[in-house]
């Protein structure tokens, strides 16, 4: 039996991203997106039911300031606590977490989908991903990218604007692009 491309998709497989059913999902997010990004000034809690109606887990007390732009919803988790601050976007054609309090600074970019190195799979125009994990009580500063297949650990802090393209430690701070350990 074959997978669809849905199935491969989440499985972190090689898969086309036109397909009919993904491109329903995406249409369903898209519209989802145009209600969240429109309740700015809805309160808290109304925002809160918004986000719990599309992503796979929110914690009690998640707040994502909209703008927030996403390519399903449906893959990503977030804990108890976690703050999101205006035009952040993930790309979560796989699992994305985001644990307990952890706060992410404004314009921040987590991709899970990635692209084939070799140019000739490429240009066939077929995609995969690769989960990002971000632990608790993280602190990830504004403008910062966190490519594909990145796990953050508890307590670490990663400066503005930098490029996360490794794992970083628990509680350990970075900083540049790439981002790299700095003292703190």
């Amino acid at each position: 039996m074959s997978k669809t491309e849905k199935q491969k998709m989440l499985a972190g497989e090689l898969y086309r991203p036109g397909d009919t059913a993904l491109a329903a999902d995406q249409a369903a997010n898209k519209i989802w997106m145009v209600r969240y990004n429109g309740s700015l000034a809805l309160p808290v809690s109304e925002r809160h039911a918004l986000l719990s109606e599309r992503l796979a887990h929110v914690g009690a007390d998640v707040v994502i300031r909209p703008p927030f732009f996403c390519d399903y919803g449906y893959n990503i988790s977030l804990g108890d606590g976690v703050f999101l601050n205006f035009n952040c976007v993930i790309l979560d054609v796989v699992e994305v977490s985001i644990g307990d309090r952890t706060q992410i600074g404004p314009a921040a970019q987590i991709y899970a989908a990635d692209h084939p190195r070799d140019v000739e799979m490429r240009r066939s125009g077929l995609e995969f991903g690769r989960p990002v994990r971000i632990g608790r009580d993280v602190w990830i500063g504004g403008g910062a990218i966190i490519l594909p297949g990145v796990a953050i650990g508890d307590g670490a802090v990663v400066g503005a604007g930098s490029v996360v393209t490794r794992d970083v430690g628990a509680g350990v701070t970075v900083a540049g692009n790439p981002a790299r350990p700095r003292q703190t």
